[in-house]
């Protein structure tokens, strides 16, 4: 397993291609967390260790399949165990066969070659229109300003 911030994620998304949920989570320090600043609806904000981050993952591959990355730029921080990855994944929706493309920012740190921070920033109505969902994801946005 390599150590680095990169390689890290780089065997983070191939796992993902190839729908080893278990193996992404396997990924995580058992204290680590995934933050998504910009989550909406019912999408959590913050998980916290492994296994939060094992059941957020286990539904995956019955919504989403990615085939591609399409993008992938890595830009280093002043912390050697931090990195800032832009990156666009591409595939299919499972619900609906349609293809979808969406963007994402990531602020990942590892030690030991495990995630000990994984915050995702991502669009919330892109992931949803991607995933066949949007209508619920804004129908939870109108209930909670109601």
């Amino acid at each position: 397993m390599t150590s680095t911030p990169e390689g890290t994620f780089r065997r983070m998304t191939d796992l993902i291609r190839a729908g080893d949920m278990e193996a992404v989570a396997e990924l995580w320090a058992p204290d680590g967390i995934a933050e998504f600043p910009f989550a909406a609806g019912s999408s959590p904000r913050r998980l916290q260790g492994r296994a939060e981050v094992r059941a957020y993952l286990a539904h995956y591959p019955e919504l989403m399949e990615m085939t591609e990355v399409a993008a992938l730029t890595v830009r280093p921080t002043d912390d050697p165990d931090t990195v800032v990855v832009e990156w666009t994944a591409t595939g299919r929706t499972v619900a609906t066969s349609q293809p979808y493309r969406l963007d994402y920012i990531v602020v990942l740190t590892v030690r030991d070659g495990l995630i000990t921070l994984f915050r995702d920033y991502w669009s919330p109505l892109s992931a949803a229109s991607a995933a066949g969902n949007l209508g619920d994801l804004i129908g939870s946005l109108e209930s909670r300003s109601a």
